[in-house]
């Protein structure tokens, strides 16, 4: 037991060291061993379905657009860019396609990131603050990624490369209004015309998107429309400093096969597996705090499909069949642009499953009670940061039992242990003699050596599934706590929650029973050091919940050891 107890420690400060030299070539400027190289700019692509000659729903994987193929050449035509604003986001539009081609979150502002050595040289004022200003979140543009929108199916019909004629000149939410619209008109192509119509609401990132066609030839039309969101890669690191990365890219949400997310390496080796066809659900592109997704909650029939295309783009969307058309007749299709926070109580209302494109790891079904729990605490105090204290602190006295079990039999183990050593050391040269007389004691004092770990096992799902709450929610973002914490999202920038942590793991290391190998011990007193430096860039909301886990469980662990007549 002590070599594997030895083994487990060694593996964790090489990961440790490992960890670190990646955060210093980092901040050296070199490529990181865990985080993709920066994105190339998003240029168009071309919707993923081809018209079949019967007219059916398309079919969509490994095949290439038919009306838009163009799009490929230099020589499209340029369209021309303006913003519009409301009081939560400012969006741009470009002409060619009628498309919304970058959105800024207004209350979402950017957060301050610190390089390897800051926090340690603006503790001890070797370095100036930064005069680091917040701007507002840029959630998607052309150097990330980017919603589009048009027909296929019909020969010619316009589609994202349309130029289209803007109608009207309202440019920003007036007071009072409730609703600002942007209505985009392409001239007629393949005999048809498509109008293009976005409405803001006033508080709302949630987009109203009406596309109506209009039969402008002789004969009848059956077009189909497609919607999808186009990106490179994932454009950054999700998480912070060497967190844990949330789920960068796309994914699909069906009734019968809930939600699906699809990592870009896949898409890279083509292994995708989804049903194609359904008669519900959604498409979004995910990334860490935020997300942008076509909602179109009718029930119909809709094609599904995520690939990456021959120009090195990967896309994510759904492919509507419309009504047969008669000359001068036309159809429409609504749908919701969602392009913003992933505020899940919120998120919830808009779609169903609409909430699961925030991360939450492989323990989702209790990180979500968590956060429910969380919420509602935050609801009555109205601090995030005091609503995690508060949270620990319910999750600390839901697990008493448990772990006075576990500090139960580590105190038996620090107390026994002087007879241990002394048996350890009397038979060196034996060690089969050795173990019996071991099993021997632990039979007399009633000690289990793995008292101590079983408790702590159950309960590890539950506090990793915190974590996780912690580091997915946006709530969190620029968020106060006291003092100096102005914002529980980014590191501690004078590094007094990283020490006092460090300190109660030293803390612990001391109630802990002594490990009889003197290397084991030191290595005990070693690992609190080399990882305290991981939490100096851990954001302070999750350094808070570190710590007051561990200033609760001293506070435990102390009092069975005294009641056991231990340490006094």
């Amino acid at each position: 037991m002590t070599d594997i107890r030895r083994t487990v420690l060694w593996v964790v400060f090489t990961m440790s060291l490992v960890l670190l030299w990646d955060g210093w070539q980092k901040y050296n400027g070199h490529p990181s061993m865990f985080s993709p190289a920066p994105a190339k700019p998003v240029a168009s692509a071309a919707p993923a379905a081809s018209v079949p000659a019967s007219g059916s729903l398309p079919a969509v994987a490994g095949t290439a657009a038919a009306a838009p193929a163009a799009a490929a050449s230099s020589s499209q035509p340029a369209g021309e860019k303006f913003e519009v604003t409301t009081d939560v986001v400012k969006a741009t539009f470009d002409t060619r396609g009628g498309s919304l081609v970058r959105v800024e979150l207004l209350k979402h502002l950017t957060t301050e990131t610190h390089g390897l050595m800051d926090p340690l040289m603006r503790l001890v004022g070797l370095k100036a603050p930064s005069g680091f200003k917040p701007q507002p979140v840029v959630l998607f543009d052309a150097a990330t990624y980017r919603p589009e929108s048009g027909l296929v199916g019909t020969p010619g019909a316009p589609n994202h490369f349309t130029l289209m004629n803007v109608v009207g000149t309202e440019r920003e939410l007036r007071d009072g209004a409730g609703s600002l619209t942007v209505r985009f008109e392409s001239p007629e192509q393949g005999g048809v015309k498509l109008v293009k119509t976005y409405t803001f609401k006033r508080s709302d990132y949630a987009i109203d998107v009406k596309h109506e066609v209009v039969n402008a030839g002789a004969a009848a039309v059956s077009p189909q429309l497609y919607v999808q969101l186009v990106r490179p890669t994932a454009a950054e690191s999700s998480s912070g400093y060497m967190a844990p990365a949330s789920f960068i890219g796309p994914a699909i949400y069906t009734d019968k096969n809930k939600f699906q997310k699809f990592e870009f390496k896949d898409l890279d080796k083509g292994k995708t597996d989804y049903d194609k066809h359904a008669d519900d659900g959604w498409v979004a592109m995910v990334q860490h705090y935020f997300t942008t997704a076509w909602l179109h909650n009718a029930a119909g029939p809709r094609e599904f499909f995520v690939k990456k295309t021959e120009s090195g783009l990967y896309s994510v969307g759904q492919v509507f069949p419309l009504a047969s058309i008669n000359p001068g007749a036309s159809a429409s299709a609504e749908h919701v642009l969602y392009a913003g926070p992933q505020e899940e109580n919120k998120l919830a209302e808009l779609a169903p499953g609409l909430e699961r494109v925030k991360d939450y790891g492989v323990f989702y079904v209790i990180a979500k009670p968590l956060f429910w729990l969380l919420d509602k605490i935050h609801g009555i105090l109205g601090n995030w940061g005091w609503s995690i204290v508060i949270l620990v602190v319910l999750l600390k006295i839901a697990f008493f039992g448990l772990n006075a079990s576990a500090y139960r039999s580590m105190a038996k183990m620090k107390a026994v242990g002087p007879r241990i050593n002394e048996l350890r050391e009397r038979y060196k040269n034996d060690p089969q003699k050795q173990q019996q007389e071991m099993m021997r004691i632990y039979r007399e004092e009633k000690v289990n050596p793995l008292g101590s770990c079983l408790p702590m096992l159950l309960q590890m799902p539950f506090f990793i599934a915190l974590y996780w709450v912690l580091q997915s929610t946006v709530e969190m973002r620029n968020a106060p706590w006291i003092g100096w914490i102005t914002d529980l999202s980014s590191a501690d920038p004078y590094l007094i929650l990283p020490i006092l942590m460090t300190a109660s793991s030293l803390l612990q290391v001391a109630l802990n029973p002594t490990p009889a190998d003197p290397t084991q011990a030191k290595m005990m007193w070693m690992m609190p050091l080399a990882l305290s430096f991981m939490f100096f860039f851990f954001p302070a909301g999750l350094v808070l919940y570190w710590l007051v886990n561990n200033l609760l469980s001293i506070a435990q662990q102390w009092l069975i050891n005294r009641q056991m007549g231990v340490q006094k």
